[in-house]
């Protein structure tokens, strides 16, 4: 039994020989002339394909330096001027609300100080009539 799966094997193996050579011969093959002018054809593209590549690449970098990154830097600055000026108006806000305070405070120590001096004319009167 093992004999015959050796046979088989090897006829296998001869056939598959026969027909590889039979399809070799069947296969037309490219002269020198048509290799060379193919491989320059394959060259020729990919360094065209290469330089179009490459200008790409340096026209999207400058418009990612130029125009992407040149907004960035605008939108960061118009939010930076509206956040300072939102802080400036808090500011003058507080500044208004001290200056309130302390007028009020200045009007309160006013308005003390005219009733002590009333008081102090109402006891002085009182102190001349005795």
């Amino acid at each position: 039994m093992a004999k015959d799966i050796e046979k088989k094997s090897k006829k296998e193996n001869k056939h598959f020989f026969k027909d590889f050579k039979a399809e070799l011969k069947k296969v037309i093959w490219p002269t020198p002339r048509q290799v060379v002018n193919n491989t320059v054809a394959v060259i020729t593209i990919v360094l065209i394909t290469a330089v179009i590549v490459f200008a790409l690449d340096l026209l999207f970098k400058a418009i990612n330096t130029y125009g992407i990154n040149s907004i960035k830097n605008l939108v960061r600055n118009e939010s930076t001027t509206e956040t300072t000026e939102n802080v400036q108006t808090d500011v003058n806000a507080v500044d208004n609300e001290i200056d309130a305070e302390i007028t009020t405070t200045e009007g309160t120590e006013n308005q003390e100080n005219v009733v002590k001096d009333a008081q102090n004319e109402v006891v002085e009167s009182n102190n001349v009539q005795e």
